[in-house]
């Protein structure tokens, strides 16, 4: 599974980042978690506010942040 936050490094884009590795690990899941700040690669998807999760190429949200547990029932 590759889970994707995309975001250009803003406090909420830390954020989503950081419950998404806390939900990983707490579930149990074998995931590749990349941050992409880049904004052309951010705008491939679509995004036009940030931050966003992906999930396996699928942008799931984008413009919010999500709690752990939230994230967990996503995965």
């Amino acid at each position: 599974m590759k889970i994707e936050i995309l975001g250009t490094g803003c406090a909420k884009c830390k954020n989503l980042y950081e419950a998404v590795q806390m939900a990983v690990k707490e579930k149990g899941i074998d995931a590749e978690v990349v941050k992409v700040e880049e904004i052309p690669k951010i705008m491939k998807y679509g995004v036009m506010s940030t931050p966003a999760l992906v999930i396996n190429g699928k942008v799931i949200f984008s413009g919010r942040t999500a709690t752990a547990a939230e994230i967990q029932r996503l995965l």
